[in-house]
């Protein structure tokens, strides 16, 4: 999925950005998507909230959304990250037990500092493929009314008959035919079917129409009236 062109290595691309976002909450459509994966892994860092409130604000949450701490959007500077080498100067105030050289938590901290992390750049990915599976799941589940319209050739037909036969005869796959139709006028005496189906994205309401026009003899035309995604 392509997202907007913006060369936010730059701070001409990054004010562009910012205006590109003025009116939106995410890049693409109305909810997190790959797009912002993409884009936010263009950003080398954060968008400055005073020049560019409309990037710091999308980069903000798209951060969050992605369950990123504040260290890793914003790394402290060293001025910031002084006060954490202070324990490191604890060893020095021994009293002279032995009790006082034991940390019960050490071993535990020096374990997780040696095992395995996650770099930007793999978390990036991990994170771009869930959104993708959870696109790609969505879609997979997504289900459509369909509203059709059958004419027959004349007065004498049975509609009732021709409505059993056609939700009868064009099965496919993941297709749901509605349990009842309704017969409305037309002109002269001739009535016409209105009947319902509700079809998968592997479905295709061309291929249910062409089938039903198949039976030309009984069928003069065949239309759909309206499709809503459910």
């Amino acid at each position: 999925m392509a997202g907007p062109k913006f060369d936010v290595s730059t701070d001409k691309g990054v004010a562009g950005f910012n205006g590109f976002m003025a009116a939106k909450s995410y890049v693409e459509g109305w909810s997190f998507s790959p797009a912002d994966t993409d884009m936010f892994s263009k950003f080398s860092s954060v968008p400055d909230a005073t020049k560019t409130p409309h990037a710091y604000r999308w980069y903000i949450h798209i951060a969050a959304l992605q369950g990123m701490s504040g260290g890793f959007i914003a790394p402290p500077t060293a001025a910031a990250a002084a006060p954490a080498a202070a324990p490191a100067a604890a060893p020095a105030k021994k009293s002279g037990g032995d009790d006082d050289d034991f940390d019960v938590f050490g071993d535990d901290a020096e374990e997780e500092e040696d095992g395995p992390k996650e770099s930007r750049a793999e978390m990036l990915a991990r994170l771009k493929k869930e959104a993708e599976e959870r696109t790609a799941k969505k879609e997979a589940n997504q289900r459509t009314l369909v509203a059709i319209e059958v004419k027959p050739w004349d007065v004498e037909q049975d509609l009732m008959a021709l409505w059993k036969k056609i939700t009868t005869t064009v099965v496919q796959d993941g297709l749901k035919w509605g349990e009842s139709c309704t017969l409305a006028d037309v002109a002269f005496g001739i009535k016409k079917i209105q009947t319902t189906f509700v079809m998968g994205v592997n479905n295709s309401s061309d291929d249910v129409i062409d089938k039903i026009l198949e039976m030309e003899d009984e069928v003069q035309s065949a239309e759909v009236t309206s499709m809503n995604v459910l």
